[in-house]
């Protein structure tokens, strides 16, 4: 930071591309304030109606615009991404939980031999499923916090999990794990017990 007349001094005023910032009065609106900037400097540089601007000018609001719309495309790209990895992560745990079921098909037997019910044989597998896909959604957290943190030191700007898609990723990996044990809980909880004692 310098004095403008010391500044002309050591610097040749023509051949310098100075960035001048502008803030406009309270309720003046960006493209009023825009106009009026473009009028005046059209003046100042003695540029006819005829001739094209040789100076530019940049908003904060439109910077502000295209970081927007890169991170909508981002979003997108996640989204397709996470989509993939999660439709993978549901075969991934119905393969689990068919193989949990085929192992258990005998002690699945005895507990309905000695008188426990579908429900509560449906509801023991859908609950491991779930809690499986819960601990796999942790795993994936804990990874994302760490990448916060490392992105936060060169981005200069605080980089963090956001409380309604922490919830939202639980609520995911909740849904996801009842899809992929539904239908391996359904055939465990279908067993007819004499038979499934005889496997073993």
């Amino acid at each position: 930071m310098m004095p403008y007349k010391f500044c002309k001094q050591i610097f040749n005023e023509e051949n310098s591309n100075p960035i001048l910032i502008a803030k406009g009065k309270n309720g003046i609106s960006t493209a009023a304030l825009s106009d009026e900037l473009k009028g005046i400097m059209r003046q100042i540089r003695r540029i006819s109606p005829t001739q094209e601007d040789n100076f530019s000018l940049n908003s904060v609001e439109a910077f502000s615009k295209a970081i927007s719309d890169s991170f909508v495309t981002l979003n997108i790209v996640g989204a397709v991404i996470g989509g993939i990895s999660l439709i993978v992560g549901m075969f991934g745990i119905a393969n689990i939980m068919f193989v949990t079921v085929r192992e258990r098909t005998s002690i699945i037997g005895l507990k309905k031999a000695i008188g426990a019910k579908k429900g509560s044989i449906l509801f023991e597998f859908l609950m491991e499923a779930a809690v499986l896909c819960i601990i796999g959604g942790a795993i994936g957290l804990i990874f994302v916090y760490i990448l916060t943190l490392i992105l936060s030191g060169p981005l200069n700007f605080p980089v963090y999990i956001s409380i309604p898609m922490l919830m939202t990723t639980v609520i995911i990996c909740l849904m996801v794990g009842i899809i992929a044990g539904i239908i391996p809980a359904s055939q465990a909880a279908k067993m007819d017990p004499v038979v499934a004692i005889r496997s073993k």
